[in-house]
């Protein structure tokens, strides 16, 4: 099933011949395979199948037929389910590090922290959560009102924090009760198979986590509508995620989407400059610009744009780049040719746009002649209409806006089809928070605020449904049902 070596400083190598569908490793229908390459070196790394739609259809026969015992399965019962999936994670994690690193680029040193904190922990959580969640209340008028499962799920899942987002869909929809499909990233693909590892392991149902790899537009689309499923939770772009809602809508299926943002981080003009500039930095080159909630536009006092550019260019030509196997390196390549060609591409669009090119650019980082690097690049003077400050980059690039006031500053946070995340910063806090209550974005951080695994993420407008996180990201997974006597 899995041949394993390693490259060179610490790269991993990882073929996976198999699928995991009713509790076994299963053969695809078909005979191609999906390379996996390494975006440092350019090598490929690993293989793995191209998943069918007979695959797809064999998984989701699973999933139905494992759902009405699932369903009916204690509460606590699946709570230890999951709590023996997060133990075998946490026991995987040096295993998951340099695979992430390998498949993805995030500095080696990184990963543990930004990839591999969240997804035992969310396991865990949801374990907690359900055990206390109360899935039976009296409603109005004497209604008994019942929280259920809402049947199958097919999760599609993204790239950029591969783990991570597989662990917001698959956990709580297990403790829900729900079964699942899981299609994950072709091109990060490598750490769900060790998922599935655990899964197996941990002794859960067979049917109840299946795991089919492939392409968006055959297995992602084939199991997207097939009939036996009833709810699909995607995270991806937003142009995906219109896709995946027209093939849902077919059959009226649930659909909870996590999509793009242009998120905004705005610095009023009685903050800590030097501070908020080098923390939104910091934010955007973190997992070199590839983060949907990344705040790539930095709102500014028009007063203090040329103050806030010198800062920005030393905060980023001072962020080491290269081989993310290393332990001092702090941004890696962006994932793929693809990724490359179109970050380059926006990079060049923000020039002949007219916006000043503070540091970066089009060139690949000094003494790096392969992979798919891309110097951290910082924009000045650049306007609300410009392509660069409209349209999801995926990549370090940041665009400084400088703004009249605050009514002018809220004014343009708010003019994007995005509405993911944000930013205040003001040495007032209360002005801080009137400001963020303005913005219409799922979740801003006043100040520096760090993420909060537990509080509820997702978009406004073109940045998705639904929530992820918390108890409402419980809710996603369960239908209210009013029994009245």
């Amino acid at each position: 099933m899995t041949e394993t070596a390693t490259r060179p400083g610490g790269a991993v190598t990882q073929d996976r011949d198999r699928l995991y569908i009713d509790g076994d490793w299963v053969a695809s229908s078909g005979n191609e395979t999906i390379d996996v390459v390494n975006a440092a070196t350019e090598e490929v790394m690993a293989k793995i199948p191209a998943g069918t739609p007979a695959d797809a259809d064999r998984a989701v026969a699973a999933a139905r037929a494992a759902f009405p015992a699932w369903a009916a399965t204690p509460v606590e019962e699946r709570a230890a389910y999951l709590e023996k999936i997060q133990a075998g994670l946490a026991a995987r994690a040096d295993e998951l590090t340099t695979i992430i690193a390998s498949e993805l680029g995030m500095p080696v040193s990184m990963v543990p922290g930004f990839q591999l904190g969240s997804p035992p922990f969310v396991f865990g959580y949801y374990a907690s959560l359900v055990r206390g969640e109360k899935l039976e209340s009296e409603g109005p008028g004497g209604a008994l009102l019942v929280k259920e499962p809402v049947g199958v799920i097919v999760a599609i899942t993204p790239w950029n924090y591969p783990l991570h987002q597989i662990a917001l869909k698959v956990a709580p929809a297990l403790a829900a009760g729900c079964t699942v499909v899981l299609k994950p990233s072709e091109v990060a693909p490598l750490n769900a198979f060790v998922l599935a590892e655990a899964v197996a392991d941990a002794g859960l149902p067979k049917g109840v986590f299946n795991l089919v790899t492939g392409t968006g537009p055959v297995a992602g689309e084939a199991l997207a509508s097939h009939p036996e499923v009833d709810m699909i939770s995607f995270t991806g772009s937003t142009r995906a995620g219109k896709r995946v809602s027209e093939i849902a809508a077919q059959s009226i299926k649930r659909v909870a989407l996590e999509l793009g943002g242009k998120s905004a981080n705005i610095i009023l003009d009685d903050a800590d400059l030097a501070k908020a500039v080098k923390w939104n930095v910091r934010d955007v080159l973190r997992n070199t610009g590839q983060s949907c909630d990344a705040l790539t536009r930095m709102l500014v006092p028009r007063a203090r744009e040329a103050e806030a550019a010198e800062i920005a260019a030393r905060a980023a030509d001072d962020a080491s780049v290269g081989d993310p196997m290393h332990p001092d390196v702090k941004v890696g390549p962006v994932v793929s040719e693809t990724q490359l060609q179109r970050v380059r591409g926006y990079i060049q669009k923000g020039i002949d746009e007219g916006a000043r090119l503070v540091t970066g650019g089009t060139a690949l980082p000094e003494g790096i002649d392969r992979g798919y690097f891309v110097r951290p690049t910082v924009f000045a003077g650049v306007r609300p209409d410009m392509t660069i400050a409209q349209e999801e980059i995926f990549g370090p690039v940041i665009s400084i806006i400088p703004y009249d006031d605050e009514d002018d500053a809220v004014r343009i946070a708010n003019d994007t089809v995005y509405g993911l995340s944000g930013a205040v910063w003001s040495g007032d806090p209360e002005r801080a928070k009137r400001v963020a209550k303005r913005m219409r974005t799922g979740r801003v951080y006043i100040n520096g605020a760090g993420f909060n695994v537990m509080a509820p993420f997702g978009g406004y407008k073109q940045s998705g449904l639904g929530r992820e996180l918390g108890p409402y990201g419980l809710d996603e997974f369960l239908e209210v049902k009013a029994i009245q006597e």
